[in-house]
């Protein structure tokens, strides 16, 4: 008898500890590097600070390396980008998807323009050139496609990029950035931001007729494709790509590292701070981020963690602006694996044609060390679109 119960322990405490261990539901153990200085607000308006970034060198996710173990300077890697996301529950009057500012800075680490070098050349090797017009979507403040288009290098290369989410409030934070980045009539012209939802849309030409724009690649990144909680959903979303993407044309996707979905590693809570600096770089308080708790629940049979966010602005001058400052949201972001990866592109007309472990060549998705992230490029059919389309019917 107790030969045989032996199995049914060890089930028992294997469970428990998948059910409790915050690393196997998303959790990354990265550690969080924080952005360099030269942060600013330049005013307060409404109780939403206008964040200052250009002339700022950031860091990079690239540079972050894995370091297991607790403590308030980890962070996990599902900064996800935007606004597909069932609220589940929001203290404070607005969500942190209607705080652009707040979610810019807390992400600002990033190295947008290495990793839009990278998202271009991945489309080169396989589409056979560099591509003329970018959508970006779930884009938030769309720093990605505003990093294609500023960037000189590209002005011959890169014709137009379009952001798509459903917030309006960063639809309007990343217009701004767009008048402020973009130093030409003619290259602001090339930037267009759109109210859609990414499991349904389309893009209009802007010509006033009913034919749909079509881009030669989409990018869903930081984890946006988390937002798409069914099946259902991921399936209407790789459609309408399919639909708006030229023959031969590419779908690249950033998401969590498999590893770290499944990892037995025990992680603590994920936060970080930013320091908050005026305008004469005098510091006058910090941005603190949680980004998941400890006690977030987790549903095994959906893969949908409910992740529990918040943004709290510290300043040494309490004022009434200061306090407004504050927000909690819980989003639920599902967790996906490499083999639903390659089924979800099977079913709806793409192949998968490379993986990484980063927004980096470099990084093999097979690296146990560098590898935190999954990359995949997905392409579409290089034969006729319309062709390809009713095949994947």
């Amino acid at each position: 008898t107790e030969r045989s119960s032996m199995p049914k322990i060890l089930a028992v405490l294997l469970f428990f500890s998948v059910l409790l261990n915050p690393s196997v539901v998303g959790f990354s153990s990265t550690r969080q590097q924080s952005p360099q200085r030269g942060w600013h607000f330049r005013d307060w308006k409404r109780g939403r600070p206008c964040v200052r970034l250009d002339a700022v060198h950031r860091s990079g996710a690239m540079s972050r390396k894995k370091s297991f173990g607790g403590g308030s300077d980890k962070t996990n890697n599902n900064d996800d980008n935007n606004d597909n996301s069932n609220n589940v529950g929001v203290v404070g009057e607005k969500g942190i998807y209607s705080m652009p500012a707040l979610y810019d800075l807390a992400f600002g680490y990033r190295d947008y323009e290495e990793e839009v070098a990278f998202l271009v050349e991945r489309h080169k090797k396989h589409a056979g050139k560099e591509p003329n017009r970018i959508l970006e979507l779930a884009a938030g403040p769309s720093r990605h496609s505003l990093a294609a288009l500023s960037n000189p290098d590209w002005t011959t290369v890169i014709h137009h990029a379009t952001a798509l989410d459903l917030s309006t409030e960063m639809m309007e934070y990343s217009n701004d950035l767009a008048n402020e980045m973009l130093d030409t009539s003619s290259r602001r012209a090339c930037f267009d931001y759109v109210i859609e939802d990414m499991r349904r849309f389309s893009v209009s030409n802007g010509d006033g007729d009913d034919k749909k724009m079509l881009f030669d690649t989409a990018w869903m990144l930081l984890g946006s494709m988390q937002h798409l909680n069914t099946n259902e959903d991921v399936v209407d979303c790789f459609r309408s790509v399919y639909e708006t993407l030229q023959p031969g044309g590419t779908l690249v996707l950033e998401l969590p590292h498999p590893r770290e979905t499944f990892s037995m590693v025990e992680c603590t809570r994920n936060d970080w701070k930013v320091p908050l600096d005026d305008s004469d770089g005098t510091e006058f308080g910090e941005l603190r981020i949680v980004w998941g708790d400890d006690d977030d629940p987790f549903d095994p049979i959906t893969q949908v963690r409910n992740f529990t966010v918040s943004f709290d602005v510290d300043t040494k001058e309490k004022d009434k602006e200061g306090e407004l400052q504050s927000v909690r949201q819980v989003v639920p972001l599902r967790l996906f694996t490499t083999q639903e990866i390659k089924l979800f592109a099977r079913c709806c007309g793409f192949s998968v044609v490379e993986m990484f472990g980063a927004l980096s060549d470099e990084v093999s998705i097979n690296d146990g060390e560098a590898a935190y992230r999954l990359v995949c490029v997905l392409q579409k059919d290089h034969n006729d679109g319309d062709d390809a389309n009713n095949n994947k019917q």
